[in-house]
């Protein structure tokens, strides 16, 4: 896909400066730049960039005024960094913007779906599966029976839905995600052995909600796990049965969420947290990387460690901690004077 920079300054009504017709066919860093690439100049670090870089066309701040001649087209805006932002999100639209059902793929004869929809090649639909419009669904995804898919949602390659989920509009699911696998149940019997639990639950996803590669959703065993709108969920996370994560919750890579366990609004956790089952976690909990969570959390607490203390007092206990061998030798100096005057008298 190639544009001019006359038609990119119109989608973010921008002033042109240079060569109207310049084109471009890909993004790149300021200093990556080469002739086919576009890039952009927010950070004044690197204005040095913009005399250098081969780029053909720039996205500047509109107070931006170069200092030596440039080779290169200028699209001025407001603020450039959050222009540069729209076109990335316009460039995947475009790029992104498949139709059609390619073959072979499997659609059940009992399976609906609306306008634009792309269904990519070893895709399989199953029975009484309801897809809304604009959905792009890509190879080998899987979709299970009676699973309802929203409006504008991509399903990407590779991507597992198992029966009985519900997904809301405007979601993103990546490769390898898996959704609605049964969850972690298993009872010990008389000759010590463990019987499988049966899952009948199932998963709902709400609107706006962004799925990781590789990350696990498990379905209920009764009722449903349940993402609510605006969370995002990184790469290679598991997110076990009954869980329920409140809107607008930010999950890093590698946390694990034990069963029936409950995280609140706007919580922001970082990566390879793990997470004990059937606990509450309150609303705009911060929950440092590599953290422990073992007990209920009340709203706006800060943790870190593991098991985790407060944040605060965390860092007081670490500094202690650091010091521990100092510490542990003055003493030992401390007891042999101790010792040495106690045999003097």
């Amino acid at each position: 896909m190639k544009f001019t920079a006359e038609q990119i300054a119109e989608v973010l009504e921008g002033k042109l400066v240079g060569n109207p017709e310049a084109e471009v066919s890909e993004l790149s860093k300021i200093e990556e730049g080469h002739s086919s690439s576009l890039t952009f100049l927010a950070n004044p670090k690197y204005t040095q960039h913009i005399y250098t870089t081969n780029a053909a066309i720039c996205i500047v701040n509109e107070d931006f005024e170069p200092e030596k001649e440039l080779s290169l087209t200028l699209i001025k805006v407001k603020d450039a960094y959050k222009a540069f932002s729209t076109l990335l999100n316009y460039y995947n639209q475009v790029k992104l913007s498949k139709t059609g059902v390619e073959s072979p793929s499997y659609i059940s004869s009992s399976a609906s779906y609306g306008e634009d929809i792309y269904i990519g090649a070893f895709a399989y639909i199953g029975d009484n599966v309801s897809i809304g419009d604009n959905v792009k669904i890509y190879p080998n995804a899987y979709i299970g029976d009676n699973t309802k898919i929203g409006n504008d949602v991509i399903v990407f390659a590779g991507a597992k839905i198992y029966s009985e989920t519900i997904i809301g509009n405007h979601c993103v699911i990546h490769g390898g995600a898996i959704v609605g696998a049964d969850g972690f149940g298993f009872a010990p019997n008389e000759k010590g052995e463990y019987d499988k639990v049966p899952q009948i639950g199932n998963v709902v996803i709400e609107d706006h909600v962004d799925i990781g590669a590789g990350t696990s959703i498990d379905r209920a065993t009764l009722g449903s796990t349940i993402i609510r709108k605006g969370v995002k969920l990184d790469n290679q996370i598991q997110i076990a049965h009954n869980v329920e994560i409140g809107e607008h919750t930010v999950i890093a890579a590698q946390t694990g969420v034990a069963g029936s366990t409950k995280i609140g609004k706007n919580c922001i956790i970082g990566g390879q947290v793990g997470i004990v089952g059937h606990i509450t976690i309150g609303d705009r909990v911060r929950i440092q990387a590599q953290s422990g969570i073992g007990r209920n959390v009340k709203d706006d607490e800060a943790l870190q460690g593991s098991p985790a203390l407060g944040y605060n007092d965390y860092n007081k206990a670490y500094v202690h901690f650091k010091n521990l061998p100092a510490s542990i030798k003055k003493l030992h100096n401390i007891e042999k004077k101790l010792n040495t005057n106690g045999s003097e008298n």
